[in-house]
């Protein structure tokens, strides 16, 4: 697997082969069988580019979203209660496997792909308007762009096994197995880091630069972004506290 950062083609994707991507993520395992999530498909470049930040083919906008689930509820004169947080948790867990699989569908087609968060960046509200996303019981949790990339990669992006692989139990790293990490970031040949040029910035390491620029830069923006994101959540209901609900009923 690897990322396409921006350069895809303008070469479309065939509707057998969207139909095979959309198939094979519905599959993905879930919770109760419920699928606790929905898929828009975009396929206008421009609206791409403008809202999610990179045009593809198409794009797949993965929501956690429990709307079908309640409406069916309701329909058949049923309740059906969006248990808060724990029903996040649990329909991110669900998004995110079928958006997974809709990648590896796309690879084994020979389509490329890029996950972003570009949903998440800046007013968050002008993508439910945009794509009519309902603000209840939905939260758009990640976008996957496909297409074709003009060119072929000039190597496989670099992953860290040390200190992500525990056996048997959590291993808390030790400073030399620290110090270990820090050479694998270091090393050129492995492309662990997100950019080359650390060194060339007056970094002896590249986690300095990763910390004192890209993470700092992060840090800035925390606070609008949190704020941004329990608006949306709350009205989503997934940050409700349904004891204190109960407390309240009872009271």
């Amino acid at each position: 697997m690897r990322s396409v950062h921006g350069d895809f083609s303008t070469k479309d994707i065939a509707e057998e082969d969207l139909d095979t991507i959309l198939n094979a993520c519905v599959r993905a395992a879930n919770a109760s069988a419920r699928q606790s999530y929905s898929i828009i498909v975009v396929q206008d470049r421009a609206v791409m580019k403008e809202y999610l930040g990179y045009a593809g083919s198409k794009a797949l906008i993965f929501c956690v979203d429990y709307n079908r689930i309640v409406s069916m509820a309701e329909h058949l004169k049923h309740s059906f209660q969006v248990e808060g947080i724990i029903a996040f948790i649990t329909g991110s867990v669900d998004t995110a496997l079928a958006a997974q699989t809709a990648a590896i569908a796309a690879k084994s087609l020979g389509i490329d792909s890029l996950f972003t968060n570009s949903l998440h960046r800046g007013d968050m509200k002008r993508i439910h308007r945009q794509f009519k996303i309902p603000e209840e019981h939905c939260f758009p949790l990640v976008a996957l762009i496909l297409g074709y990339s003009t060119s072929e990669p000039r190597y496989l992006k670099g992953r860290l096994k040390r200190g992500v692989i525990h056996y048997d139990t959590y291993h808390n790293l030790t400073d030399e197995e620290l110090k270990e990490i820090v050479q694998e970031y270091d090393d050129p040949q492995k492309h662990l880091g997100s950019i080359e040029n650390w060194k060339e910035q007056g970094f002896a390491h590249y986690l300095d630069w990763f910390y004192n620029v890209w993470s700092t830069r992060a840090a800035s923006a925390l606070p609008q972004r949190l704020d941004r994101f329990y608006e949306v959540l709350e009205k989503a209901g997934f940050l409700e506290n349904p004891r204190m609900r109960r407390d309240a009923q009872t009271g």
